[in-house]
């Protein structure tokens, strides 16, 4: 895939809540799925190990940073963190928060559903998003 054909190099990838130099953050737009975030690496690289060692552990420094900001706010069961590229092979991680209650758990959350969240609980994670852009943006400020 070349840069020009890159979804992430092209758009954003979600709503921007901080962008570094090397680096975004993005609320991704799930319904479903309040408070999932990614962290979209800057360059055009399909993999961690195209990254210097360097890079390497800052990224991951700002995806623990991320974590710490989401499990704290959206207070979930779990996180679930990941970085597959299959269909955009360009290096990000996924920031995922679960709970007992949403659609998929345990399953991915890319499997089939097996119920419902209830509309209250969804919008109760909701309701937490500006707290969270606030950590966020805060727990990233070291990193910009």
């Amino acid at each position: 895939m070349t840069t020009s054909a890159c979804e992430l190099c092209n758009t954003p990838g979600g709503d921007v809540l901080v962008q570094g130099v090397q680096f975004r953050v993005v609320l991704v737009d799930d319904a479903a799925y309040p408070g999932f975030c990614r962290v979209i690496w800057r360059d055009h690289v399909p993999e961690m190990t195209d990254l210097s060692e360097l890079d390497r552990r800052f990224l991951m420094e700002v995806v623990w940073q991320l974590e710490t900001a989401v499990r704290t706010v959206m207070q979930p069961l779990k996180i679930n963190l990941a970085s597959f590229g299959n269909m955009v092979p360009h290096l990000h991680w996924h920031i995922i928060p679960r709970y007992a209650d949403d659609a998929h758990f345990p399953a991915p959350v890319w499997a089939q559903p097996v119920r419902v969240t209830p509309d209250a609980q969804l919008a109760a994670r909701q309701a937490l998003l500006p707290a969270l852009r606030a950590a966020v943006a805060q727990r990233m400020a070291a990193y910009l």
